[in-house]
């Protein structure tokens, strides 16, 4: 069977895997979809039990990427994964805090944080895509960041051939770290700016630079087209379902569960894309119980699958988990294409109320499916921060306040129901990456100033600072540019002159 790509405003819409990965978004905005979900055979998980990371890569991604040989696709897995760019040997290794809770940490890559997994990789697809499709011009990559895509996305594409990055952020809306990861981003190809707004504001700014047909056309004559590294990307996503395969290997090697023996999920996530990679592996065939979704303070989606109204107008909240900061979650789009049975004209019917009213309420067969697929729940700072603390006090286990909500949402989620099915919580960041927050969850009041409050929490609990963040303390700022959410396309055509 051919695998193509459609867009979920556009069923009739073919892509290849190569045009889908190059272009990002499709040309209505939709995003880009398989055609089909592939299913896993029977004995793919006793097979992939005795794999390596790298070797799991290829095998989940192949059945998607028709054009790419799999010899391609093991160089480009052994490029991502290999080499000492992942601290750990696992690369996204399970550690078991009880029988019945296990912790998935995906932040052992260069920059800290779980994009790295997919960010790493994306790269190899994107270039290898414009050679498959013939592409001429250079590609310039937009980034939108709450915080770790834009280091992620910055360090994965620093210096790749044929590519140029400009990665916006919220000013005042990461944290110090992730600010000074990218604001000292080395590369000759590679910009950064803040945007005088929060996350949704430069999110929506770069979704209204790719539907710029007058852009376009300039940047053309100049040689550029756009495409994105955000989760909008089919290329973000796919890179994505495969931790949640390694995952449930790793646990039927080591004897944590038994063949078939379903898991929950627990996914700390914003804008949605994590905990969709989750929904598509359960698809496949991994035995993957209730996916339950995390958010802070700022709850649309906890609402939503609550009650099946989506509303955005609401009080915007700047946490102390700010990748989460999010109230228009883009890939809740491809969630709804699949719930509605695939059904685009619902599906465009619904963004257009989102863009025009700010809310939607789906019909009451996708609320049902909603209800018997998602568990949801959220928690302010101040939850936050004692789950960090209980985590330390009581397990010596060291969290970030991301990884906080998503323990605090299970524990929430485990009194209510009573469900005491194994459970997997994704842990997104290194707690280094929030230093300040970490060290106030622990009680400790004064703080030292910028790079130095790395040592302190090292100080404080005997934990190395993690080598990609330790090498901040050397690194020059470069960037330093700030523009308002509506002056972003000038950012793009100085970086492009």
């Amino acid at each position: 069977m051919t695998m193509n790509y459609l867009s979920t405003r556009n069923k009739d819409l073919r892509l290849s895997a190569s045009q889908a990965i190059a272009k990002g978004l499709a040309p209505d905005g939709g995003l880009l979809t398989p055609a089909v979900l592939p299913r896993l055979p029977a004995s793919s998980l006793e097979t992939m039990k005795e794999m390596s990371y790298q070797q799991r890569v290829v095998y989940i991604m192949n059945s998607f990427l028709e054009g790419f040989a799999a010899s391609e696709l093991t160089s480009y897995a052994a490029e991502a994964y290999g080499g000492g760019k992942f601290s750990h040997e696992d690369i996204a290794p399970v550690r078991k805090l009880d029988d019945g809770t296990y912790c998935l940490e995906l932040w052992h890559g260069p920059t800290c944080a779980f994009k790295d997994m997919a960010l790493q990789i994306l790269p190899h697809l994107l270039t290898a895509s414009l050679d498959k499709n013939d592409e001429k011009k250079t590609v310039c990559i937009l980034v939108a960041t709450s915080g770790d895509t834009g280091k992620a996305a910055l360090e994965g594409f620093r210096n790749v051939d044929r590519t140029r990055i400009l990665v916006f952020y919220p000013k005042d809306g990461v944290s110090d770290i992730q600010e000074l990861q990218m604001v000292t981003q080395e590369g000759g190809n590679v910009g950064v700016s803040a945007v005088l707004g929060n996350f949704d504001d430069a999110q929506s700014g770069v979704k209204k630079l790719f539907a710029d047909e007058a852009l376009a056309a300039e940047l053309a004559e100049r040689g550029y087209f756009l495409s994105s590294a955000n989760s909008i990307n089919w290329g973000r996503v796919l890179p994505q379902i495969v931790y949640y395969a390694s995952a449930y290997c790793d646990m039927l090697k080591s004897g944590a569960i038994s063949k078939g023996q379903p898991i929950n999920v627990c996914v700390p996530t914003g804008n949605f894309g994590n905990i969709l990679a989750a929904n598509y592996a359960k698809v496949m065939g991994i035995p993957i119980n209730r996916l339950i979704c995390a958010s802070n303070q700022n709850n649309v989606l906890t609402d939503f699958i609550n009650t099946g109204t989506y509303d955005r107008n609401r009080a915007f909240y700047n946490t102390i988990s700010p990748s989460m900061d999010i109230l228009i979650s883009s890939n809740l789009e491809r969630m709804l294409f699949e719930l509605s049975g695939r059904d685009d004209k619902l599906v465009r019917e619904y963004m257009s109320q989102l863009a025009e009213y700010g809310s939607y309420r789906v019909d009451s067969s996708i609320r049902t499916k909603l209800k018997k697929e998602f568990s949801a729940g959220s928690c302010d700072d101040v939850q936050t921060k004692a789950m960090i603390a209980k985590m330390w006090n009581e397990r010596e286990y060291l969290i970030d306040p991301h990884t906080a909500v998503a323990f605090h949402v299970l524990e929430e989620y485990r009194k209510e129901t009573g469900d005491d099915t194994v459970t997997v919580v994704v842990s997104t960041a290194s707690p280094f990456k929030f230093c300040s927050s970490v060290l106030t969850a622990l009680g400790v009041k004064e703080q030292r100033a910028g790079v130095d409050i790395l040592d302190q929490l090292s100080e404080t609990t005997g934990i190395p600072t993690p080598a990609p963040l330790a090498r901040l303390k050397k690194c020059r700022r470069r960037f330093d540019s700030v523009v308002d959410k509506d002056a972003m396309e000038t950012c793009v055509l100085e970086m492009l002159r």
